[in-house]
């Protein structure tokens, strides 16, 4: 594709230091987009590839117990939860090209090195002496990197780059939002069904295919995120800015940090260490993003949790396959539904008509399932179709909120901000992990099922806040009221000239006493 470059001011790109910008014309703005599209989809493929093939093939390799699996994804979400905030600040102070490579290839090289690792365990033929520990223990390792790279990534695409694409090429937020959500979403339907079919003819065949997808893809996707970063010079401009802002403060502080007593520059770590978390909380869009981040605290959707709980009812895989498709259209079709009604109505309204359906969904789906307690699989069947329904409403939510966020986070702060809300999405969603590990019979399965409700209310009880903190008001409360007064003097029933007469004679003597 050929670029066709205009005369501009200002460039702070070295390989552009002319007085020339690469301009897009509208032919080349779609294959643009398409190569932002491909470097995600292959980001998130891999991604969703490696985080559900890694949990099949250690039950293959450690098989008749969950334990190695389960602490894998433990430790693997915890280093996202507890790093997430050092990571958006690395997002913030590098240069957003610089971050994304990054990204890419600490990405690759920790799944290639998973991979290696789990085909020399599985080549063990099921010993379990030190040496197979010691590579559980790094496969762990390599894991974490892999999981703050991918943190990393999606908090560089999709809460910074996203913003500036879309202005620059005068795109819809809006929908390219909603384009990469849908990516998103499909990779993460079809990727383990896919990685789950090859496991079943061979599990050392769907390692090396994870291992080979993973070298194939490294070279696509850092090529094609450096086209996109080339042809949009506000890509290296505004970060540049901000970064330079950010390094002057980190530098004042490192000079005042090394003056001090070790005492007092252990403090001021600690309070340097907390200071993105109140850049935070002081956030005008915070009680909007915890809003979304507290909805990870719950069971009622189709990951392992519920689907075990299913399982132990009656359902069979292939049901719960059905079921899991059913959501994942009305999931899809939320990517399409999003971006309409916030064209309409706005984002914030948008936002609260699709936590309620949620809430009303899940509110629904709880009484009934408790209703029919007596009736496992009727009861299952309910609770199911209700958590499909909220389906709806939580993506749609999650569309509203992102959009919000990347209205109020400032730029020198994005990605603090994106990734201290992905650390408190991972640390909700370790928080529903324990929920089941504590209450782990089926029988004590209504005690999650409850957090999660309370979790959803709570939810939309903040987004609430938000709405009226934005706004001012929740409803509108005045518009009403004064359309009730115009009905009740429209149909008002106006007294006759006898009651008339009686009132006017009753005050006149109430006045003479």
């Amino acid at each position: 594709m050929t670029i066709e470059r205009l005369p501009s001011a200002g460039s702070s790109r070295s390989s552009l230091n002319s007085s020339t910008h690469p301009s897009l014309t509208t032919q080349a703005t779609k294959p643009l987009l398409w190569r932002l599209y491909l470097s995600h989809t292959l980001s998130t493929w891999n991604a969703r590839t490696f985080e559900f093939g890694a949990v099949i093939f250690l039950a293959a390799i450690f098989p008749g117990t969950l334990f190695f699996a389960s602490a894998y994804a433990l430790f693997r979400s915890a280093a996202a939860a507890v790093l997430g905030s050092w990571i958006g600040n690395y997002v913030d102070r590098k240069d957003r090209l610089h971050v994304v490579r990054q990204s890419i290839v600490w990405q690759r090289l920790s799944v290639a090195g998973s991979c290696l690792i789990l085909v020399a365990m599985l080549s063990g033929n099921g010993e379990r002496g030190f040496v197979t520990y010691g590579l559980f223990f790094a496969s762990v390792i390599l894991a974490c990197f892999e999981k703050l790279a991918f943190v990393a990534n999606t908090v560089a695409v999709e809460r910074d780059w996203i913003i500036v694409v879309s202005e620059s090429l005068k795109v819809d937020r809006q929908e390219l939002n909603s384009t990469m959500r849908r990516i998103d979403l499909i990779c993460k339907l079809i990727a383990p069904v896919g990685i789950g079919l090859l496991d079943g003819y061979s599990t050392k065949i769907a390692i090396w295919v994870v291992f080979a997808q993973n070298a194939v893809s490294v070279a696509i996707e850092y090529f094609a995120i450096a086209q996109v970063y080339t042809a949009v010079p506000e890509l290296g401009k505004g970060k540049q800015d901000g970064v330079t802002e950010v390094e002057m403060s980190q530098g004042a502080f490192d000079d005042r940090v090394a003056s001090v007593s070790p005492p007092y520059a252990l403090i001021d770590n600690i309070i340097a260490a907390l200071q993105p978390w109140k850049t935070y909380v002081q956030n005008p869009a915070f009680l909007a993003s915890f809003a979304l981040s507290i909805l990870y605290l719950t069971v009622l959707s189709f990951a392992s949790q519920m689907t075990t709980y299913l399982l132990t009812l009656g359902f069979t895989s292939t049901h719960v396959s059905l079921m899991r498709l059913v959501a994942v259209i009305l999931e899809l079709s939320a990517t399409c539904a999003a971006p309409w009604v916030m064209s309409r109505v706005g984002a914030v309204r948008s936002g609260l008509w699709f936590i309620n359906e949620q809430l009303v969904s899940i509110a629904l789906a709880v009484g009934l399932f408790f209703y029919y307690n007596d009736k496992p699989m009727l009861a299952g069947a309910t609770l199911v179709s209700g958590v499909a329904l909220s389906r709806l409403g939580l993506w749609g939510f999650d569309l509203s909120v992102q959009y919000l966020v990347q209205d109020d986070a400032p730029e020198t702060t994005r990605g603090s901000f994106s990734a201290i809300e992905m650390s408190l999405q991972n640390m909700f969603e370790l928080l529903s992990f324990a929920t089941t590990m504590i209450f782990y019979r089926p029988e004590d399965f209504k005690i999650p099922i409850y957090i999660s409700a309370g979790a959803i209310a709570t939810s939309a009880a903040c987004f609430a806040g938000f709405a009226r903190q934005k706004r001012g008001h929740l409803l509108h409360t005045g518009k009403c009221l004064r359309k009730i007064r115009k009905e009740k003097a429209k149909y008002q029933v106006l007294p006759t000239i006898e009651e008339e007469v009686e009132m006017d004679g009753a005050i006149e003597r109430e006045r003479r006493g």
